[in-house]
């Protein structure tokens, strides 16, 4: 499978995930720079955290308007995978290919650390690996992590199953206190109706190996792999 990894000026976990689809899964994965028109041989797309063009204005506002999303739009419209991690989910949000948006944490700080997440639904292309209500430990590092969106929003979404990860505890439960940032429903990620586009706050790349205390974020990529591998037969 190929994946293109999409680089802006700012970029910082890009490498992480050509890393972790190349080293660790064992998949063929490029840098797409944020000047190209085209995604070439793509066969999905990851849009990777960072701070994209410093985030001036707010997060992802400059990115949404690179050559490069242009080709993204298009491709998600056929169809293709896409998944924005961190910053990635912040620039999907800016561009309208995710509903909603991301602000500043609650606490007004930047949070580093492990949490945990539950998988909310397991019949996704970025979830279809993992056992329903599945307990993820994966970290975040972010000052504008905050999901909002409207209510009127928030009730599509629900209906249309898009809430594909939300923080909880150590047990499971979705509580207050196991939210790191204030993101309404506990919500750390999403998907579009159409289900080929997904956000998510958490950084899967840097829970993909034994030596970075967690694994889980694995479950993410092979989801996505395992998904398009059905789809060519």
């Amino acid at each position: 499978m190929n994946f293109a990894v999409l680089q802006f000026p700012g970029s910082n976990c890009d490498q992480d995930c050509i890393h972790v689809l190349k080293n660790v899964l064992g998949h063929n994965a490029y840098l797409l720079w944020h000047k190209e028109t085209s995604i070439h041989n793509a066969d999905a797309i990851i849009v990777p955290g960072g701070f994209s063009y410093g985030d001036y204005l707010r997060t992802g506002a400059i990115a949404r308007y690179s050559n490069v999303m242009q080709a993204v739009a298009e491709f998600a419209r056929q169809g293709g995978l896409v998944l924005g991690i961190c910053n990635g989910f912040q620039i999907l949000c800016e561009a309208g290919l995710l509903p909603g948006a991301l602000i500043k944490n609650r606490s007004l700080r930047f949070r580093c650390e492990f949490v945990w997440l539950k998988t909310s639904n397991n019949q996704t292309p970025f979830t279809c690996v993992a056992p329903k209500q599945d307990i993820m430990r994966i970290p975040i590092a972010h000052g504008e992590g905050c999901y909002f969106a409207s209510k009127e929003e928030l009730a599509q979404m629900r209906d249309n199953n898009q809430i594909l990860w939300q923080y909880c505890d150590s047990k499971g439960d979705i509580t207050p206190e196991s939210n790191p940032n204030g993101s309404l429903l506990n919500i750390a990620g999403i998907c579009n109706k159409e289900k080929n586009v997904a956000g998510l706050m958490p950084h899967p790349e840097r829970a993909s190996e034994e030596i970075l205390s967690s694994t889980d974020g694995k479950t993410l990529f092979k989801s996505m792999i395992q998904w398009f591998e059905k789809q060519s037969r």
